[in-house]
């Protein structure tokens, strides 16, 4: 079992552009999952903007980057970034949760969603926010 730590990059509407640049200058491969295909649409006008995004290449580089939705508040300076802590083991995966939300803020009970099989988001003791997910089968 493995799980991997990566830096979740936070943008207002440029993630796609973004991972393009990245892919430009790392190669490899860019995954981007709208907020349409997650079927997560809050606002239409953001239904075509990238809920969650990857850029992997062969050399190990890898970033992730989503567009904060317009409800949410978001600032370059000061919530640009999370890391996000993936692997597909369940039971360790929540294992590391528990662990981390120790005088942590949670932002998102850790849980089943639409695109995930188990996601959650806290804010740590030390001001670090920590997207945590399971990858796997999407919760129905």
């Amino acid at each position: 079992m493995s799980v991997d730590a990566v830096t979740h990059l936070n943008f207002r509407g440029d993630a796609r552009e973004a991972l393009a640049f990245y892919q430009s200058v790392f190669g490899g491969d860019v995954v981007a999952v709208t907020y349409q295909d997650a079927g997560n649409v809050q606002d239409p006008a953001e239904a075509g903007q990238v809920m969650w995004g990857q850029v992997s290449a062969p050399n190990g580089f890898r970033v992730m980057a989503y567009d904060v939705p317009s409800g949410q508040p978001w600032d370059q300076g000061q919530n640009a970034f999370f890391l996000s802590l993936r692997g597909q083991d369940a039971a360790e995966v929540t294992a590391y949760w528990e662990k981390l939300a120790v005088g942590a803020s949670v932002l998102r009970p850790f849980g089943p969603a639409e695109w995930a099989a188990l996601y959650g988001m806290l804010k740590d003791r030390f001001g670090v926010t920590w997207v945590v997910d399971v990858v796997g089968p999407q919760a129905a």
